[in-house]
């Protein structure tokens, strides 16, 4: 173990951009090299220079005489990680240079030590005038491609849309209710320090002031509250269970809407939850014939794979991941899930199709497409006093300090 965090971060994020893995599988391979005590900085300097990276990318090219080789992809993140540090944390701006410098031998590069000091000097001393000659993209730390889509998606909401994108997100709680009420949940959040309010839309749900680690929160290890976003819990009051149902969860990973419905409705005929991730549950929604059993379904959850884009704050390597490219194969995808599951639905049964996405071409696109084509599909219009009424059904856009995007749409089978 080590404690030179700024090289492990740049190794992580070497691991995304260059290789094109999650954010979440190379933080949690290269966080066991850190010292306990450093891993808070570490998740801080990954996240934080992943929500700014084409912001900071596109200041540190200029200042390079040359691309660094494939191999050397490290010591580019390395310099974006100092730039994170510089403009847009607390870490003293001496403190931040010598101990990014200081990563590159760390990192078996000590070769680059000067040119990694030099390139961050003459950052600090360019920054205003390299500002200026950034693309508004760039400047709002966006990729080209998802920019242009949010801003001519949705024109009015945009610079809330992007605000958000880079910003902090908020912490929130499901409340077992068969632990107790959320008011109760909530003097017990307060008696220990930990100030948090109700959510307006999610009826379990309570979003913290502040984040805290989830073994502070009482009764956490017990099952009596979960960490879930307040869109995020909308998905089983809408789906709306009863008792004797049966009900699908066709995408489950990693389970937080599955539990969520056994919560509002303990007394389901059945709830198969699957999933076609073989590390978390084994189970392709798009080949039923591999796991269905004939019996059909009351109600089935579609929480199809998708973009992101409404989550982005929590995942912001998408903003490296993703390309223009990805949207066009995701709503193919999402469609074929659609045709797949229907006729897996009883007559007169509702399917719930949601996205964390706010791109149209996922969402109100594909559905209105799938009900085009489907005779005996019908929406049931989602009467609500949030978010944005589509064609077909509803969109919530993320907001600062608010919810993330989600966009959910109810379909019955007549």
């Amino acid at each position: 173990m080590n404690n030179d965090c700024r090289a492990a971060a740049a190794r992580v994020l070497s691991a995304v951009c260059s290789d094109g893995q999650s954010l979440g599988r190379a933080l949690a391979r290269c966080e066991r090299d850190v010292l306990p005590r450093d891993r808070a900085l570490l998740r801080e300097l990954c996240y934080g220079t992943l929500r700014q990276h084409p912001r900071l990318d596109a200041l540190i090219k200029p200042l390079l005489q040359k691309p660094f080789k494939t191999k050397d992809d490290d010591l580019r993140q390395l310099l974006l990680v100092g730039a994170y540090q510089l403009f847009h944390s607390r870490i003293p701006d001496h403190a931040a240079l010598a101990a990014t410098v200081d990563a590159t031998r760390t990192l078996g590069k000590g070769w680059a030590s000067g040119l990694v000091n030099g390139v961050l000097r003459n950052l600090q001393r360019r920054y205003p005038q390299l500002v200026e000659r950034l693309t508004p993209a760039a400047r709002d730390a966006h990729p080209d491609w998802l920019w242009q889509q949010l801003r001519n998606s949705w024109p009015e909401q945009g610079d809330a849309i992007i605000a958000a994108g880079n910003d902090y997100p908020p912490m929130c709680l499901r409340v077992n209710r068969h632990h107790g009420s959320r008011d109760n949940y909530l003097a017990e959040l307060r008696s220990a320090g930990i100030d948090a309010s109700p959510c307006e839309l999610a009826s379990d749900g309570l979003r913290l002031t502040q984040s805290v680690d989830v073994e502070l929160l009482p009764g956490f290890g017990d099952g009596r509250a979960s960490v879930q976003d307040e869109a995020a819990q909308l998905a089983a009051q809408l789906l709306d269970p009863q008792p004797g149902e049966r009900i699908l969860d066709a995408c489950a990973a990693p389970g937080g809407k599955t539990g969520h419905l056994l919560e509002l409705q303990p007394q389901l005929a059945a709830l198969i939850a699957l999933d076609s991730d073989a590390e978390r549950l084994l189970g392709d929604a798009s080949t039923p014939d591999d796991w269905y059993d004939g019996k059909p379904f009351d109600r089935i959850l579609l929480d199809a794979p998708c973009s992101g884009t409404g989550v982005i704050r929590r995942h912001p390597d998408i903003k490296v991941l993703r390309s223009a490219a990805d949207i066009e194969a995701l709503a193919k995808l999402q469609g074929e899930l659609l045709r797949a599951l229907w006729p897996l639905l009883k007559p007169g049964g509702t399917l719930l199709y949601v996205t964390c996405s706010i791109l149209p071409a996922e969402n109100r696109d594909v559905v209105g497409a799938f009900l085009a084509e489907t005779a005996d599909a019908t929406e049931q219009p989602i009467d609500a006093a949030w978010g944005v009424a589509q064609p077909a059904g509803r969109q919530l856009l993320p907001a600062p300090g608010g919810c993330d995007g989600f966009y959910y749409a109810r379909i019955r089978k007549t």
